[in-house]
């Protein structure tokens, strides 16, 4: 399984990011070896993930989320939790 997902770091920042390990993947961005954004912005939290069954179809969602504006990724963000 292959997820797209948008982390929120202790500044209040959003993170995009794509992987096929999702726990293990929060894990190391809350460890600092997760991505050089998110090191010096710890803790994160996910809040939005997307499954899909291949990297490139996760990659691709990843790349059109970093399109969206901060509050097309709020919106995102809040129907996701309203359904999960």
């Amino acid at each position: 399984m292959n997820y797209t997902y948008l982390v929120e770091c202790a500044d209040k920042t959003l993170y995009c990011g794509w992987t096929n390990h999702l726990e293990q993947r929060i894990r190391a961005h809350n460890e600092g070896k997760g991505a050089k954004y998110t090191k010096s912005r710890r803790p994160v939290r996910l809040v939005y993930a997307e499954t899909f069954s291949t990297k490139e179809e996760a990659m691709k969602r990843e790349a059109a989320i970093k399109k969206l504006s901060r509050k097309e990724k709020e919106e995102l963000i809040r129907t996701y939790q309203a359904t999960n």
